[in-house]
Order: C-alpha cells, then structure tokens, then sequence
C-alpha cells in the first residue's frame, strides 16, 4: 500500500508476496476484500479471528480496580493496534471517496471503533463518575474521536510521536476531557509517573 490503494493492483500484491494472481483471488477474492483482511490483521496482531474485545486484554482491563489501571491497559493496547493498523485504515477510507465497493468496509470500521469506544466509556463508568455536563452518548462520541487512526498517522508521521506517546494522550485526554474533578487528576498523575518511571529505567539501562 505503500504506492496507495488506487494504485495498488492485485498483480503487485501478487508478486509481492511469491505467488500467482489467482492465488490471491482464490484467499481474498476482490481487492477491498483483501484490504479489509490485512486490516483485521494489523488490528489484532495476529491470525486468531477472536474480536479484539473478547481477547485476554479485554479481560485484564475489564478485572481492573482503578481508573488508571483500566485506561493503562486500553491505552497501550489502542496503541498498539494503531500502530500496525492506521495506515491501512486511513487508506480505506481515502480509496472510499473514489471507490463505491470500499463503503461497506469503511461502514464496518466506524461501527466497531463505536462499539470500541462504548465498551470503554461503559468501563470509566463503572470505576468513576463523569463529568456533570457530559452524558454517556457525548462520552463515547469524544473517546471514538480520539481513537481517530487519522490523528495517529498525522502525530506519528508529521509530528514525530511515538505510538507509547499517543497512548499517553489517549488516557491523559480520556481523563481530563470526561472524569469528574479529583478521578482525571488521580489518573494524570498515575500515568504521569508511569511514564516517568519508564524514562527512568531507560536512562539507567546501558547501552550494550
């Protein structure tokens, strides 16, 4: 994807990887379709098809006590995931505007950065009160922005952030944008000395 979807053909993708056309053709059928494998890949890391929600992350962050410790997980995790996923996600969306068969998935992404986002604003609610101006809809619709793979390709790629950078963002924004006085504090400063302690160790370890 490195020359853009458009300009992409299965042939290139074909000769990429060692194998013939029809072998593509027979694994993903149509080129969105293929885009929309390699993205569910990138998504989860791996080859197991369990939904990202259902994975052993989820179960940690779900067993979490704390506001910190629950954003800890999530925000390392969406990291991650964008990482190896943002670009590809950024460019179905792009190809979308040109092409009508791309819809469907870009419909399909949208939704389940949705469902991301309201599984995590159910799971704040459950360890702390929001803000009193900010209902649960308005929740979700601030977290499902800053999950934007769009604004991690333009930080990571124009603005020179790392991706543990972002995840630092994404839960310092989380807290302060929707927690009730006192909670975003408690979580900003917890992660705050995470990242501190982790610069820390850094600067300790030495180079080999």
């Amino acid at each position: 994807m490195r020359s853009g979807y458009s300009a992409t053909t299965m042939r290139a993708v074909a000769s990429a990887a060692g194998v013939s056309v029809p072998t593509v053709e027979l694994w993903f059928g149509t080129k969105p379709q293929l885009l929309r494998a390699a993205i569910s890949f990138a998504i989860r890391g791996d080859a197991d098809p369990i939904p990202m929600l259902d994975r052993e992350w989820a179960e940690r962050a779900h067993a979490a006590e704390s506001v910190p410790d629950f954003l800890a997980i999530v925000g390392s995790v969406l990291a991650n995931a964008a990482q190896r996923s943002a670009g590809l996600v950024v460019a179905a969306f792009e190809a979308a505007h040109v092409d009508q068969s791309m819809r469907p998935l870009t419909d399909q992404l949208r939704t389940q950065r949705a469902e991301a986002a309201t599984w995590i604003v159910d799971g704040l609610m459950k360890r702390s009160p929001l803000r009193s101006e900010i209902g649960r809809e308005e929740a979700i619709d601030t977290v499902w922005l800053l999950m934007d793979p769009h604004g991690f390709c333009a930080l990571t790629q124009h603005r020179g952030w790392t991706a543990e950078q972002f995840g630092q963002w994404f839960t310092d924004s989380v807290g302060q944008l929707l927690l009730a006085q006192g909670h975003a504090e408690r979580t900003v400063d917890r992660d705050r000395r995470g990242a501190a302690s982790q610069r820390s160790t850094k600067a300790r370890t030495p180079r080999r």
